[in-house]
Order: structure tokens, then sequence, then C-alpha cells
């Protein structure tokens, strides 16, 4: 059973973390990284260096969108290729744990999850713009 009372907070909580983490990743790229030195990266993977600017962009606005609560369902499915790219390309073949060299997969999985967690639970009532109801 789903206290009512409290799932709002839930919601908002979920919504928080996961923006917030978006931008602590986005501010990797921009600052320690650097843009450029990410589009390299991303370059030395095989992928388009351009697609690490679109990423910093996508990553941006679904960070703010999750804070704010706009679309949360919407926006949380939305940024799930942001990680399964980060899976495929990265950290999949370093293996699950995190804590092995480039990082293991259980991170970015267990954020999908968090995503997938909040567009099944919803905006909360404390979102800017709640998605519509199915």
């Amino acid at each position: 059973m789903i206290d009512t009372r409290t799932a709002p907070y839930a919601a908002l909580l979920l919504r928080l973390s996961l923006g917030i983490l978006f931008l602590a990743h986005l501010g990797l790229k921009l600052f320690v990284f650097t843009p450029a030195g990410t589009a390299q990266f991303f370059s030395s993977l095989g992928l388009p260096g351009g697609l690490a600017y679109v990423t910093m962009l996508w990553e941006l606005v679904g960070a703010i969108a999750l804070i704010l609560g706009i679309y949360s369902r919407l926006v949380a499915l939305a940024m799930i290729p942001v990680l399964l790219g980060a899976i495929f390309t990265v950290h999949g073949p370093a293996g699950f744990f995190f804590t092995n060299p480039n990082g293991g997969w259980e991170y970015p999985a267990f954020w999908i999850v968090g995503l997938l967690a909040l567009a099944l639970v919803g905006d909360g009532k404390y979102a800017l713009k709640p998605s519509r109801r199915a």
C-alpha cells in the first residue's frame, strides 16, 4: 500500500537526487575533462566527437527538468539512453563493480533503475509541471 502522505516527498527526493547526479556528471565533463577533452574521449571510443556536446546539453536540460519537475516521467525515460551509452561504451567492458578501472556498470545500471522508478511513481505534487497521467 502506498502512503499518500509521504509519497509526494519520495517523488521529490528522487527527482532532486537524480537531477543533481546529472548536474554532477555534467560538471565533470565541463570543468574537469573540458568539453574539448570530452569530445576527444568520445572520439577515442569510436563515437562522433560532436556527440559529447549533445550529451552534455542532454544532461543539462534533463537535470534541470528533473529538479524542477517538468514532465519528469518523460524526462526520466529520455535520460536512460545517456546512461545506456555510458554502460555500453565505457563501463560495461570494465565489469560489474564501479570500483574497477574505468568504473563498472553497476552504478549506471542502478541509476537507470532510479529513473525507471521515477517514471513509474510520477512527478509528485511538488513538481512545477506534472506529466499527464495515463
